[in-house]
């Protein structure tokens, strides 16, 4: 990687991303900043990249995502000066081992740290949040100890990008969710024997604080807030009178099909730092050189205003709602943006100096 970013012209870089999840915002955010951009597609899914012309320099397409490892596709994205922007669909279509061992374009951050996502790995996201002393909820290491509201996080069994999540109250109800569940093909038995994980359900007001970690000035930024839509979740439980939902029985799913704004009051903004702040030290000393640029801690704050994280994103997290409705960018900044923009802010400020721009990268 170091060998193909010395060949780079600095001045003719190209930003690149495979078209799904937050493309669009990565996008967007290196036009702002006068990059040139490149999407890489996939047959059949690049529609919405063809129609916002303004965002892509040039679209490539693929028969398949994974045929970006292939040499003759890395080849003609180096020769373009490209560095690619990791999000969540493309850790998931190529795979951590890929990303690790046979991607040659500068990935921008640090590629090592993506896979403290999984759950079942050793120094996952769990012990990046225990490690920071960071509130996380209860984990049960078996089904057999649920002993309250519980959520079971596992993949789902069809859709390689989507998860399967459920809730359980009790033992009892875990096994009867789970067999209607495996019956179903929605979940494979196996999975949800060695790779799920439980955690206890908490109630409370759901946020999701999004940081970036520049290594130019060893800080933190907190760039915003947002929610996420959930289908069929979101809309079901707030239109649908309780006495009802009981009656209708459906099987309700974490997918996520969107996102709304969201800000927090301005006393609880002093833990939002202090967390975020304190992840970024422990990535750094737990995966050298810790992160490089946008993550997530995705938490509830309970009725006692204390801050728990149920989940981490170590990449572009997804939330385009930022880039026009953020606050917090306009008070540090003057302006409004978001994570796409911040990407490119970033890169942009490094231009000049080879050694610093390579600190962007592993």
């Amino acid at each position: 990687m170091n060998k193909v970013l010395d060949s780079y012209d600095l001045k003719n870089l190209t930003i690149g991303v495979i078209g799904s999840h937050s493309a669009l915002e990565i996008l967007d955010g290196a036009k702002d900043e006068g990059f040139k951009t490149i999407c890489i597609c996939q047959r059949g899914r690049e529609l919405p990249y063809q129609r916002f012309k303004r965002l892509s320099d040039g679209i490539m397409i693929l028969d398949s995502f994974s045929d970006l490892v292939s040499d003759e596709i890395q080849e003609k994205l180096i020769k373009m000066n490209t560095v690619l922007i990791p999000h969540r669909s493309f850790v998931v279509y190529l795979g951590t081992k890929n990303i690790e061992e046979k991607i040659r374009i500068p990935i921008f951050g640090n590629k090592f740290i993506l896979k403290a996502e999984d759950r079942h790995l050793p120094r996952n996201q769990y012990y990046l949040l225990k490690e920071a002393d960071i509130l996380l909820p209860k984990l049960y290491r078996s089904p057999s100890e649920i002993d309250g509201p519980a959520i079971v996080k596992i993949q789902d069994a069809k859709r390689q990008l989507e998860r399967a999540f459920f809730i359980v109250t009790s033992y009892e109800d875990y096994k009867r969710k789970s067999e209607t569940r495996i019956n179903s093909g929605l979940v494979d038995k196996q999975e949800l024997e060695n790779k799920s994980t439980i955690e206890q359900f908490l109630i409370g007001t759901y946020f999701n604080f999004n940081y970036f970690y520049s290594p130019i000035t060893e800080k933190v930024d907190f760039l915003g807030i947002e929610r996420r839509l959930q289908s069929n979740i979101h809309d079901y439980t707030t239109a649908v009178p309780a006495v009802n939902q009981l009656d209708i029985n459906i099987d309700l799913q974490n997918i996520e099909v969107g996102h709304t704004p969201a800000s927090i009051r301005e006393s609880l903004l002093d833990k939002v730092f202090k967390m975020g702040d304190k992840f970024a030290k422990t990535c750094l000393k737990e995966y050298p050189p810790g992160i490089i640029g946008p993550y997530s801690l995705q938490c509830v704050v309970t009725v006692d205003l204390d801050i728990v994280v149920y989940d981490v994103s170590l990449r572009v997290p997804g939330n385009p709602i930022l880039a026009t409705t953020s606050p917090y960018t306009k008070y540090q900044y003057g302006q409004t943006f978001g994570v796409g923009r911040r990407i490119a802010m970033e890169l942009k400020s490094a231009l000049n100096e080879k050694v610093k721009f390579s600190t962007l990268f592993t």
